[in-house]
């Protein structure tokens, strides 16, 4: 008996080191490919620092390099913390569709009906989808310097007028998704930063991604740089937290990532919710408007990627709505970059192939080149498997 126990432990032992083994060339394998596109990009761009993970067959990967500051020398580490820039987006409406599923909002609602004081407004007919989706009639792309209160920006919205009926274009702007995350914080009868922070995090099993972040993570919080090299961090101002503020791990954005391609357990409407913010709503060709995220049919090519994820798509542009509504599907695309005057990320995913990747830069550089970085390594990564 004791001889038959001891071939059943040596058996385990030997298959643990063969997966232990496999693992490890897998691992290398993937840095190879890492080191191949981010050492050239951090060269050129003069990078401090860069977190970088991919999502490989439900299999992540991290890699860190640089340091986190030019000061003091510190290395990026797994806990290093970067700000998301407009990828913090992507949250808010995720936010948003699973208050939908929970019954407590409805992106076809208009404005007034979480803000009386706009009704008979022009802000207060746009439906949410529309906040959702850029499309809601024209705003600038930042809320103006001297709106600093919750006050000043009611009376700036009363005031506001669309400068295109809602649906015909799109205008990238941070006032439409920060009224939308400050509307679905009002349904949801929570503070926003409330319900991203103690809600939504934790229920996607993310343990180190902030809005306000604790003073027991502050000496993980890289510095920024400018494209001119000048320290620089985001400033809190009226709907920063909706539109642009999270500050994350390469670690938890890739979970997040699985979370999108259905790879992790999770509730299932929250599940539910995750998915329903892949559905198309309008083509702005070849790109599709989702609720914030952007997707292409695939295979996509590197040049359609890094056009419309320029900074010409900043512009006004005319769409045309898909109807009914473009249901999620994985032979697609879909990505998101961000920015804010220190920081430079992008994160994207390919639900048919199970790859996803996220690059995170402690300075603000071009988004052509993290596009053009993040398609040569996930190409490189599936002609591997």
């Amino acid at each position: 008996m004791k001889r038959h126990h001891l071939k059943i432990l040596l058996a385990l032992l030997v298959s643990a080191s063969a997966c232990t083994s496999a693992s490890a060339a897998d691992d290398a394998k993937v840095k190879t490919i890492m080191d191949a596109a981010i050492k050239p990009l951090m060269e050129k761009n003069a990078i401090p620092g860069i977190a970088v993970a991919v999502s490989v067959d439900g299999q992540d990967h991290v890699y860190n390099y640089g340091v986190v500051s030019k000061d003091t020398g510190k290395p990026v580490v797994p806990t290093t913390l970067f700000e998301l820039g407009s990828i913090s987006k992507t949250f808010t409406v995720t936010l948003a569709s699973h208050a939908e599923v929970l019954g407590q909002l409805s992106l076809s609602d208009t404005a007034s009906k979480y803000l009386p004081a706009m009704k008979g407004k022009p802000f207060g007919d746009i439906k949410l989808l529309n906040l959702g989706t850029h499309t809601a009639g024209g705003f600038p792309l930042q809320v103006p310097d001297d709106v600093k209160t919750d006050k000043q920006l009611m009376a700036y919205l009363q005031g506001w007028k669309p400068s295109y009926d809602a649906g015909t274009h799109r205008t990238y702007a941070n006032p439409s998704i920060g009224m939308l995350g400050y509307i679905t914080a009002k349904a949801m009868h929570r503070r926003f930063e409330a319900a991203m922070q103690d809600e939504l995090f934790p229920s996607l099993g993310l343990k180190s991604t902030f809005i306000d972040i604790p003073k027991s993570k502050l000496a993980d919080y890289a510095q920024g740089y400018t494209r001119a090299d000048v320290p620089a961090r985001m400033t809190p101002a009226v709907l920063s937290s909706e539109a642009y503020g999270i500050k994350s791990t390469a670690s938890d954005m890739i979970r997040f990532l699985d979370a999108n391609m259905g790879l992790v357990k999770l509730n299932g409407k929250l599940q539910q919710a995750i998915t329903n913010t892949h559905t198309g709503y309008f083509n702005v060709n070849p790109m599709i408007q989702d609720l914030i995220w952007e997707q292409y049919p695939y295979p996509a090519t590197q040049q359609e990627l890094m056009d419309n994820n320029s900074n010409a798509m900043l512009k006004t542009l005319p769409v045309s709505e898909i109807a009914p509504p473009m249901k999620p599907r994985d032979d697609v695309w879909i990505n998101k970059t961000g920015s804010t005057n220190g920081f430079g990320a992008y994160v994207a995913f390919i639900p048919k192939e199970k790859l996803g990747i996220v690059i995170l830069a402690n300075k603000n550089y071009p988004n052509e080149d993290r596009v053009a970085a993040a398609y040569q390594i996930l190409t490189a990564l599936k002609t591997a498997n």
